[in-house]
């Protein structure tokens, strides 16, 4: 009796393991009532066709695809312009690049030989999380000024490793010429600075390895910051032309050069992923992935894919503004797919929302918070979006519906089109734009009429910082130690 009693104590003993075993990472995982970190991870020039998940027949990316799967992927992701500069402005700022300055008629990116930044009035997600206790960290391209006031610590950036902008730029005089340099790139061909903060790293960066840089370093800051809540701006180089990756990744795609760079983003993303899972930070986490704007199409295999969207990076066209834009936080949202619009000028507000901050108060925004969209997936709140071309508005998405006042390919000598009336398109049913529907809707055209003006009346464009050039003697390495 004895015997058979000691063998049901053991049994029942046996039993509470697993609850206890359970329980266990229960009391390991981080307090989710903590403000959530924040990841925004933005590629340069991936088009909206370039991943599994929205559609690629040959580009493996399956950390991304799951990605997708397991939070929400949106369809009408939008950025706040065409080209480099101004859509990175947009992204911090939540505000269209016309009201800081950092658009132009005359030159529509910054270059080496430029004098201007993003303004110091400008308020970033940086800046306002860290009012909130946030640590920050920024990794990759900048394209936001590259003299010493438009550094990253002057807008709001406790740490950052990166190139001060596009990797085409600061070319050696004797690379090859024209476009045979793009074809064949070697690294040496650009003299690109690297940087550590302000100290000068390497020149010329060796851009064969600076995706899992940037992955490395990524990796280091989350681990670094895991004890307090962070915001990670993680801005790859790549799939801007030159087009680069390590070895690891050469000839791994079947969509050759571009797709071996693609995969090896989608590899970084998996190592951010693992390391948030590992650390238990997973479900108190936010992580974005979009880019700054469509393809390249002028360099034709080595450019991306904007998929079933019209022309690419540079346009006022859907392939030029329309990108991926995938939300993952297993703890933080609710997976599935929005087709409602959003903008990367949206992460601002929200990030403050979820976070328990307010925003700005004293300017006018552009983005409004997706934070219900993300928790419940309701509809979201936007219904207009503006497409610039430098300091004008070539088109207005209202609802559905989208109309052209003025057409043109990103590059290239071809003159504008202007459009009287106005090209309308419905998105939901011809996101290619190929029917122009202006005739049988002369009532939406008259309303997304009242919208511009609307939209003009409370803008006020603030002193351009992109057309002013640097004289000769005046270049230097502004952000090295001073």
């Amino acid at each position: 009796m004895k015997k058979f009693t000691r063998v049901l104590v053991l049994l029942a003993l046996v039993s509470l393991l697993p609850a206890a075993c359970m329980d266990r990472p229960a009391e390991e995982e981080k307090d989710i009532s903590s403000p959530p970190n924040f990841i925004v991870i933005f590629c340069d020039d991936m088009g909206y066709g370039d991943l599994g998940a929205y559609g690629h027949p040959t580009i493996a990316t399956p950390h991304l695809d799951r990605m997708a799967t397991e939070g929400q992927r949106w369809t009408s992701f939008y950025t706040g312009a065409s080209v480099c500069t101004p859509s990175r402005a947009a992204l911090l700022t939540g505000r269209l690049p016309i009201r800081s300055g950092m658009c132009s008629s005359e030159r529509r990116v910054l270059f080496p030989n430029s004098s201007g930044g993003l303004p110091e009035s400008e308020i970033t997600i940086a800046e306002a999380l860290k009012e909130s206790g946030y640590s920050t960290g920024c990794i990759g391209k900048w394209h936001l000024g590259h003299l010493s006031p438009y550094h990253p610590d002057q807008h709001g950036f406790d740490f950052y490793f990166g190139v001060p902008y596009s990797n085409d730029m600061d070319r050696v005089n004797d690379s090859p010429e024209g476009r045979a340099a793009f074809l064949e790139p070697k690294t040496e061909y650009w003299n690109l600075p690297l940087y550590r903060n302000r100290k000068l790293l390497e020149r010329p960066t060796n851009q064969n390895n600076l995706t899992r840089r940037y992955t490395e370093e990524a990796v280091t800051f989350i681990r670094d910051h895991q004890e307090e809540p962070f915001f990670l701006y993680l801005a790859h180089s790549m799939v801007h032309v030159p087009l680069f990756r390590s070895a690891e990744f050469a000839g791994q795609s079947l969509r050759g050069l571009y797709g071996d760079v693609v995969e090896e983003l989608d590899w970084s993303t998996g190592q951010i992923l693992e390391t948030l899972k590992e650390l238990k930070l997973d479900s108190n986490t936010l992580v974005v992935f979009t880019s700054d704007n469509g393809p390249w199409l002028t360099f034709d295999e080595q450019g991306g894919s904007a998929g079933l969207l019209y022309y690419g990076k540079g346009s006022t066209w859907e392939g030029g503004m329309r990108v991926p834009g995938i939300f993952w936080s297993p703890g933080l949202i609710k997976p599935g797919v929005v087709m409602e619009p959003g903008t990367t000028m949206d992460l601002l507000p929200t990030f403050l929302e979820l976070a328990g901050a307010e925003p700005p108060s004293d300017r006018i925004m552009d983005g409004s918070s997706l934070a219900d969209t993300l928790r419940s997936l309701s509809p979201g709140p936007r219904e207009t979006v503006f497409y610039y071309r430098g300091d004008q508005v070539w088109a207005v998405r209202n609802g559905p519906y989208k109309a052209h006042f003025k057409t043109r390919p990103g590059y290239g000598s071809e003159k504008a089109v202007t459009w009287d009336p106005p090209r309308l398109h419905n998105l939901e049913i011809d996101p290619s734009e190929k029917y122009n529907i202006a005739e049988n809707h002369p009532e939406v055209i008259a309303e997304i009429q009242k919208i511009l003006e609307e939209h003009r009346k409370n803008l006020k464009p603030a002193e351009d910082q992109l057309a002013d050039r640097l004289e000769e003697g005046q270049l230097s390495l502004t952000w090295a130690d001073e």
